[in-house]
């Protein structure tokens, strides 16, 4: 079953520049792992701070190989010096 990832992140002052660019770098990186089926960088109209990622996993062994990835533990240790962090992982529940 596909597993969701949602990660919103509030650039702290004068840094939204440099996380995005950190966000766009990382892109590749993602979406070239095995269980990765979509990840993507928005911004919100509303606040040009706030970024959104939007990621999809094959499933949970997948968000499980990217958490322990390299590319993921380095943005773990960068992040917080860039944006206040908060990440959802969801599961699709069955609309029938």
């Amino acid at each position: 079953m596909p597993s969701k990832i949602t990660a919103i992140l509030v650039a702290h002052p004068g840094k939204s520049v440099e996380l995005s660019e950190f966000l766009v770098g990382l892109a590749p990186h993602c979406r070239a792992e095995p269980g990765n089926l979509r990840w993507d960088v928005w911004r919100d109209n509303s606040n040009d701070h706030r970024y959104v990622i939007d990621e999809l996993y094959r499933d949970v062994t997948a968000v499980e190989a990217h958490r322990a990835s390299q590319h993921y533990q380095a943005y773990l240790s960068r992040v917080p010096e860039l944006a206040e962090r908060t990440a959802v992982i969801a599961e699709a529940v069955d609309v029938k």
